[in-house]
């Protein structure tokens, strides 16, 4: 066995691996007639028993595809959750892994979130994500380079024949996904140049910013206006939730980043003495212990868990961040014994996802049929939305991340009127034409 490729190798050792076998492209399908997980390959079966016996992150997921970059060596990841809402959609993540059993339980988790953020938010498509596993000794910031990594990443998308459809998550810039949209049609997020909505961050900033809203004034009943507000990660929608929460009048605001290039960027923008900036170093999580009024993680997931949990000093959690809870029953329970209401992420950073969703439908300043989102009375808006997940888990005595899932799953089970299911049929092509072969 170990001579195949194992979970615990690091994602190059991995396509190292895979490459000396003559594996390129890899599949991992569910079957739903025999409720088994396949692979493409016979030689693939350590990857396929670990996704197929994680009972956290894999739910019955359409589809998992791996690719090697041609001249960049990187591994790529494409993984689909549940398409009968239409196509799965979601953001392009570019990290580091340290091995690829974390890249792939990070897939497999954010694809499910976006089936459920996409519910909740009632549009139509289904739960996607993409991910390139960044190497520790890649030339990450040289033009010439990323710009054949992300092309590489859009033949890649092109070949997958629209399952998955691209757009902007961490590490990716509006750049990048420019170099994605020169070589496949698949993507979201581009620049308006092109015709496209660019870059979605201040629209997620503004709707966490009013789920924050909608929680304060269904527990506390009041507003933002004098409250303290601790945040853990300042990149593009960090800095945008800054300056919405200056408009609301809130008393004071601590952020950190782990990027001193990034801190001294936001010290500039942001000069009010309401405003601190901290920089701090990689995997420094001390922020979130700080006594604030809201506490917003906006990093990457996994931030709240046991060792983190019992030490927080706030009365509230809402942030931008995919999966903060490092484990969702167990620590949502963890976080309503302590008696702090948690706003699931789902609930609150939709609208990333519903800024460029539907990009093929034309754009116009202003569009109603996003702006709407923001509409504190429109049911499928992200202030009633949020009150509604809150006022289920009040009613039923489930945590409010139960009752979020619970409803978005409610909702996720709804066909597209005319294209439900359109992803598991051409996921059943790429099977049956042996994508997996080139």
């Amino acid at each position: 066995m170990s001579d195949l490729p194992q979970p615990e190798l690091t994602p190059g050792s991995f396509v190292d691996l895979l490459k000396s076998i003559g594996v390129e492209r890899a599949w991992f399908v569910y079957d739903a007639e025999t409720g088994e997980l396949r692979a493409s390959d016979s030689r693939l079966e350590p990857i396929r028993s670990l996704i197929a016996s994680d009972t956290r992150d894999f739910s019955s997921h359409e589809g998992v595809f791996l690719a090697v970059g041609p001249t960049t060596g990187a591994l790529f990841g494409a993984f689909v959750h549940k398409t009968c809402r239409g196509q799965g959609q979601g953001g392009l993540r570019y990290w580091r892994y340290p091995t690829v059993e974390s890249f792939l339980r990070d897939g497999l988790r954010l694809a499910k979130g976006m089936t459920r953020k996409s519910a909740l938010a009632g549009i139509w498509w289904g739960g996607g994500k993409g991910i390139i596993a960044r190497s520790p000794d890649a030339a990450a910031d040289d033009s010439e380079y990323r710009s054949r990594l992300y092309q590489e990443y859009g033949d890649f998308v092109t070949s997958l024949r629209g399952a998955y459809i691209c757009a902007e998550d961490a590490g990716t810039r509006a750049t990048d996904m420019m170099s994605v949209f020169e070589h496949t049609r698949y993507t979201t997020c581009v620049s308006a140049d092109v015709g496209g909505s660019g870059n979605p961050s201040p629209m997620t900033a503004r709707g966490v910013v009013v789920a924050m809203e909608a929680a304060r004034h269904f527990k506390w009943g009041d507003t933002l206006s004098g409250k303290r507000i601790v945040m853990q990660g300042i990149g593009n929608v960090g800095s945008a939730m800054i300056r919405e929460l200056l408009q609301r009048d809130v008393g004071s605001i601590l952020a950190t980043d782990i990027s001193p290039e990034r801190c001294d960027q936001v010290r500039a923008e942001f000069t009010s003495d309401r405003v601190e900036i901290r920089c701090v170093d990689r995997g420094d999580n001390s922020v979130l212990y700080e006594p604030c009024d809201v506490l917003a993680p906006n990093a990457l997931g996994g931030v709240l868990g046991p060792e983190s949990i019992p030490h927080l000093q706030t009365p509230m959690v809402c942030g931008a961040a995919n999966n903060q809870l490092l484990n969702s029953a167990r620590d949502g329970r963890a976080l309503a014994e302590r008696g702090i209401l948690y706003v699931p992420d789902f609930v609150a950073n939709r609208m990333g996802i519903v800024n460029c969703a539907n990009e093929q439908y034309g754009w116009m300043p202003d569009d109603p049929a996003i702006m709407r989102h923001f509409n504190r009375h429109w049911e499928e808006g992200v202030y009633v939305v949020t009150q509604t997940v809150l006022r289920l888990a009040r009613d039923s005595g489930e945590t409010t991340t139960g009752a979020a899932i619970r409803l978005a799953d409610e909702r996720a089970r709804l066909e597209h009127p005319v294209w439900g299911h359109r992803g598991q049929a051409i996921i059943n092509g790429l099977v049956r034409d042996q994508w997996h072969l080139g």
